[in-house]
């Protein structure tokens, strides 16, 4: 077994953005193992560590020198490398040349199919020092960073000011230059708990060093975990439950080294106001921790992280409820002076919103959806009057001041507002409904209307920005398209809704202006929706060969193409599936190779053999009983008794 190390990377850095740290690290720790792989390093476990002010990997075990390699290239045939006189061709000594050796050190390799010239070398693994500052650089260099800092008077970039790197190879310093720094042996502790160097001996001592010495807690999901526990242990102390929001854990655990949980309350006069806001002004502008009491309902407390251990908690407390009561006082007043107008008035004042320049007002948007909503109702036989006035009233709370203050709530104050004006319960939970899913995997809408409101919104913006040439291209879907499509998809197939996507299509076209164009794009924004379906089912385990079978037809209907999909996975696990499939592959062949003038019914008259006749006898006898279980689409239990 060749000789290995520990090996310790630590970039240290001002303050990284939050939301970025987790992809960094990963990112770090994905191209520094690609870079031992293409390298030819081996290694065992690689730990990652990433705090606000740096970014560092611990790999266990890494070889010191590379595998030496055998390496052999084929040449030109003997017969083109050599001329009758047995010199060498032009084609021998390129050949020799490009290897950087004498064509008399090439050796000869002959196989049954005919004999070549051959270069065979072992070439001498390096030492794995040599290779690791590149190595790393291009780790550095292909982080996700959208856009990168200079500081100083020099040209290095990076996602922020670098102060400090640690390069450490066993008890070895590698000192070559990274990001304009010099590596050393010495870390920082926290900025205020332990400003000065911490040497670290060797790699294996660098977590334990930080965390007793310098008070951080370098692993990540180690400082997640204590924040989590910290968090629930304050909110039991409360009487409650803490609130736990996935993208905040993450935020703040990128914000802190060293988390200390405060628990700080707040007047219960603001929880007449709907909750969501609180929630929001804590978490979205505070980073706080909502409690909540056995039955989910909100409670006037808070547990905020801070980033000192502190000598007088309850003073930081106090400045934590000074900073969020103002932020609640101001959405106390939003939230009466939205209530003293109707939500409807602001319909007219959509006309003053664009939506997109080419696509006109939001409006202009909400009336085409009135247009729309009318055929889906109709066909999922709702209330066509709650529909309608649903679309009317769906964008105009984006003109109060509490969806100004915090965009996050629009539609949850749409919601509110309606059931303050008296609407219907099924027109103010569309209000919010029509907005899911939120995310990936998000809740699907529960009502019939905010189903049918949420697909027509959808469906509107799909063939208004194909119409006017914006469809994504690459990566880049500025306008959401790609969640859009999967978001009509998921309503349709998991709330079991049967409608025609092209004639759905079609309708939304024929609502905006003649001079767009839009029926021009039916064909393509359609099979734009049913390409998504193979992200869909590949999430759910569907083999891509089962899709792409369906998919060759073109189902216009998702909850159709749905069953289909269940159909053929289920024919595939029966044990005559196999043997069905060469058959069915075998046919097609056949008649591929045939005229095209193949008669659409088969003549009894013309069969002769025993077997072909009971075959005809009984698919004609399964034909009146197969038929109907297609026509209702039964696929599964026709595919069965086929």
């Amino acid at each position: 077994m060749r000789d290995m190390k520990d090996l310790l990377i630590e970039i240290g850095t001002e303050e990284l953005p939050p939301k970025a740290l987790k992809n960094l690290s990963e990112a770090f720790a994905s191209g520094v193992k690609k870079g031992f792989s293409d390298h030819d390093l081996d290694h065992k476990d690689v730990v990652e560590y990433a705090t606000p002010r740096r970014l560092g990997l611990l790999i266990r075990d890494l070889s010191v020198k590379q595998k030496d390699q055998f390496v052999e290239r084929k040449g030109p045939a003997l017969t083109a490398a050599f001329d009758e006189d047995g010199n060498p061709t032009k084609a021998a000594m390129g050949f020799a040349r490009s290897c950087g050796v004498d064509v008399d050190t090439l050796e000869k390799l002959e196989t049954k199919s005919g004999a070549w010239l051959v270069y065979r070398v072992t070439k001498t693994g390096q030492p794995t020092t040599e290779l690791l500052p590149r190595l790393i650089e291009h780790a550095l260099e292909t982080l996700p960073v959208p856009k990168r800092m200079r500081w100083g008077a020099g040209e290095i970039e990076f996602v922020r000011p670098v102060h400090w790197v640690v390069l450490l190879f066993g008890d070895q310093t590698i000192d070559h230059p990274l990001l304009g720094i010099t590596p050393g042996h010495t870390t920082y502790g926290h900025r205020f708990h332990h400003p000065g160097p911490i040497p670290i001996p060797v790699p294996g001592q660098y977590n334990e060093l930080l965390e007793t010495t310098g008070k951080v807690v370098a692993e990540f999901d180690a400082r997640k975990n204590i924040i989590k526990q910290q968090v629930e242990a304050k909110a039991t102390e409360l009487g409650g439950k803490a609130l736990f929001d996935e993208v905040l854990l993450n935020e703040v655990t990128a914000l802190v080294e060293w988390p200390q949980a405060i628990s700080g309350s707040f007047s219960s006069k603001f929880l007449e106001i709907p909750p969501e806001v609180l929630i929001t002004a804590m978490q979205d502008h505070q980073k706080y921790f909502a409690v909540l009491d056995a039955g989910g309902n909100l409670r006037p407390y808070f547990i905020a992280i801070s980033n000192i251990e502190s000598n007088d908690p309850e003073k930081v407390s106090k400045g934590n409820e000074r900073v969020i009561r103002p932020r609640f006082s101001d959405a106390e007043f939003f939230w009466h002076q939205d209530c003293k107008a109707p939500l409807v008035t602001r319909r007219q004042a959509l006309k003053d919103v664009i939506f997109q320049r080419k696509l006109g007002s939001l409006f202009d948007k909400s009336n085409r959806l009135i247009t729309l909503v009318d055929m889906i109702a109709k066909s999922m036989e709702i209330d066509v009057n709650h529909a309608q006035r649903a679309a009317e009233l769906s964008k105009c709370d984006l003109l109060t001041k509490m969806v100004t203050e915090f965009p996050a709530l629009q539609g949850t104050m749409g919601r509110y507002y309606a059931e303050a004006d008296g609407e219907a319960p099924e027109v103010a939970a569309a209000l919010d409904e029509h907005y899911m899913p939120r995310h990936a995997g998000g809740d699907l809408p529960k009502t019939g209307v905010g189903q049918c409101l949420a697909i027509a919104d959808r469906i509107d913006t799909l063939t208004g920005i194909f119409a006017i040439g914006q469809k994504p291209s690459g990566v880049k879907d500025p306008f959401g398209l790609r969640r859009a499509a999967l978001g009509v998809l998921r309503i349709i197939i998991e709330c079991r809704i049967n409608l025609d996507l092209e004639v759905l299509l079609n309708k939304s076209a024929s609502a905006f202006t003649p001079n767009l164009g839009a029926e021009k794009v039916v064909l393509e924004v359609f099979d734009y929706i049913l390409d998504r379906l193979k992200a869909y089912y590949i999430d759910r385990g569907i083999r891509i060969d089962v899709i792409d079978a369906v998919l060759a037809d073109s189902p216009s209907r998702p909850l159709d193409f749905d069953r289909r999909v269940r159909a053929v996975e289920h024919f595939r696990t029966l044990p005559e599936a196999e043997n069905l499939a060469i058959a069915n592959k075998r046919i097609q062949n056949i008649l591929r190779k045939a005229n095209d003038d193949i008669p659409s019914q088969v003549s009894a008259t013309l069969l002769q053999d025993a077997a072909e006749k009971a075959l005809h006898q009984r698919l004609s006898a399964l034909s009146s009983q197969v038929t109907p279980l297609f026509d209702r689409g039964d696929y599964e239990q026709g595919l069965t008794v086929l």
